[in-house]
């Protein structure tokens, strides 16, 4: 057959072309951190509650209305954000105005803070003690990630952006 072993030793190719595009498919989307905080972290801790216990981890419906807060917030923030302020809901695109109303009146950072309080809410409802670490070692890494947003939108905003932080809190209003 013409071509035979030709086409034979491209199929493997092949394969391997879309085994690799579809890996780092997955990979860009998890570098996403809202599929992180709001599917991945989840389900992995679900998985590893389960694992600990040998059992179904039980379901504290207490926290659930933190994680839905987070969640609404975290949504409502980016919608708000992207409206008045132009770019994206993310760092990746960033704003062409500065957005100092609604939540941001309050927190410069209502967008990461809805991260925090579902991941909060998460861990009360899992009762787990990974969850609570997770959570602390996301809000330190969203804090270095903010301080580099922040250098960012100072030198694209300049002194208005210098108001605002003088004005508003980057965590939470009236504490830090």
């Amino acid at each position: 057959m013409p071509g035979g072993a030709a086409a034979s030793g491209l199929a493997p190719a092949l394969s391997c072309g879309r085994l690799d595009i579809a890996v780092r498919s997955l990979l860009a989307r998890l570098r996403s951190t809202p599929l992180r905080t709001f599917v991945v972290y989840p389900a992995a801790l679900w998985a590893v509650e389960a694992g600990i216990r040998r059992a179904l981890p039980p379901l504290d419906p207490r926290g659930l209305p933190l994680m839905a807060w987070g969640y609404l917030q975290f949504r409502a923030c980016g919608r708000y954000r992207t409206r008045l302020g132009g770019g994206g809901p993310g760092p990746s695109v960033p704003p062409d105005r500065l957005v100092t109303s609604g939540l941001y009146r309050y927190t410069r950072n209502p967008m990461y803070l809805g991260h925090l309080i579902f991941l909060s809410g998460l861990a009360l409802t899992l009762h787990s003690r990974a969850a609570a670490v997770l959570t602390a070692g996301v809000a330190v890494w969203f804090d270095r990630r903010v301080r580099a947003d922040e250098a960012q939108l100072q030198a694209r905003f300049g002194p208005d952006y210098a108001v605002y932080r003088r004005r508003v809190r980057r965590w939470l209003p009236g504490l830090f």
